[in-house]
């Protein structure tokens, strides 16, 4: 379909540039020397006239595009076009001067004489091959906004494919301590063992219900947060403590078990090799237009370094920024004992916000611990 047909406004507007022609062919007729009035009885409709015919230029242009069309081939068939589409308004111009002359009988059908002709017959090339340009033009711009709408589409497509080939990696890496885990405790704990199994069932069918890692409000991933830690109690018993709030950022959007990779790190490389324990302290605050989380754990100075797979704090770092372009920042920090890491990132609370990352902050990325 025409692109001028499919709205209105834009077809008004079309027509009224047309009008716009129809009144400059009249004054050069009125310089022929006819009358105002029979100057525009006769341009006005052959404008609004040729207005259509010149819709069919958009056709040619379609049908001839730039990329696949040599110029030559492009130049003969709009030259001949507008020849035969002025060829086609010149004879209308005539019936039309005929039917006038009953409301014009003094200016009769020759009133503008062989001038007029090639005059009408000039412009009407001109205007047509003025039309072929126009639609070229919209035509490439149809072409770019189409390639840029592809771009962004193949853009949202692989940065949904990163965060679930990202959100699969979490899964796994969890289960595969958890069934350590259990495994050390069937021994010397089978009660531990059984309970811990359960805990595990109830995590996962937990974390199925999040909706193939869709955004959660930071309160329903605290809560996944502390089913995770009361896991990993059976196995520590009081040495494990919790200390978790969310503030005034409760209702702020995250990416589904953003933090269990973090928790899980505390636990693994920090509760465990501290003799007494300690206390997981996991705090949400909203600042602005930012979103800050800070998880901190005792943790052993001299406590073996890990060498797993990678895929923890690392994980995180790739979500957020796959998530939001700008605005994301992790820092980790050890001092007198204690490790923490804070997250920030863009404070949103609806869907049609998130993931459209923040262009006030800047994107920041900062060392990780071999621990991750």
């Amino acid at each position: 379909m025409h692109p001028l047909l499919a709205r209105r406004a834009h077809f008004a507007l079309y027509l009224l540039l047309w009008l716009l022609v129809g009144v400059l062919l009249a004054v050069l007729f009125v310089a022929q020397g006819v009358s105002w009035s029979f100057a525009a009885a006769v341009a006005l409709p052959l404008a609004t006239a040729y207005a259509f015919v010149c819709l069919s230029a958009w056709y040619v242009s379609r049908g001839l595009p730039l990329p696949r069309s040599g110029m030559v081939r492009i130049g003969i068939t709009a030259v001949t076009a507008a020849i035969l589409s002025s060829g086609i308004w010149l004879l209308l111009a005539h019936a039309w001067m005929r039917l006038l002359a009953v409301w014009f009988p003094a200016a009769g059908p020759t009133a503008l004489g062989a001038e007029a002709d090639t005059l009408v017959f000039g412009c009407g090339v001109l205007l047509y091959l003025l039309s072929i340009a126009v639609s070229y033009v919209i035509a490439v711009y149809d072409a770019s906004m189409d390639a840029e709408r592809r771009g962004l589409r193949a853009e949202v497509l692989a940065r949904e494919a990163e965060l679930r080939a990202l959100r699969a990696q979490i899964d796994p890496h969890f289960l595969f301590n958890s069934l350590h885990s259990i495994s050390a405790l069937t021994a010397a704990d089978p009660g531990g063992a059984r309970r811990m199994c359960l805990l595990l069932a109830d995590f996962l069918r937990d974390s199925l219900a999040l909706g193939g890692g869709g955004p959660i409000t930071l309160a329903r991933e605290l809560a996944v947060v502390e089913r995770f830690l009361e896991i990993e109690r059976v196995r520590f018993g009081d040495r494990l403590g919790t200390d978790i709030s969310a503030d005034n950022a409760a209702k702020c959007l995250v990416p589904a078990l953003l933090l269990q990779p973090i928790v899980e790190n505390a636990v693994t490389h920090g509760i465990a090799h501290v003799l007494d324990g300690g206390v997981v302290r996991i705090r949400g605050r909203r600042s602005g237009d930012l979103l800050r989380i800070v998880v901190e754990n005792p943790c052993d100075p001299e406590r073996p370094r890990g060498r797993g797979s990678g895929v923890g704090l690392g994980n995180v770092r790739a979500r957020l920024r796959a998530l939001h372009e700008h605005g994301t920042a992790i820092t980790v920090s050890e001092e007198a004992g204690v490790w923490r890491v804070e997250l920030t990132l863009p404070a949103v609370e609806t869907r049609a916000e998130y993931g459209r990352g923040n262009d006030k902050g800047e994107s920041r990325q900062s060392s990780f611990d071999s621990r991750a």
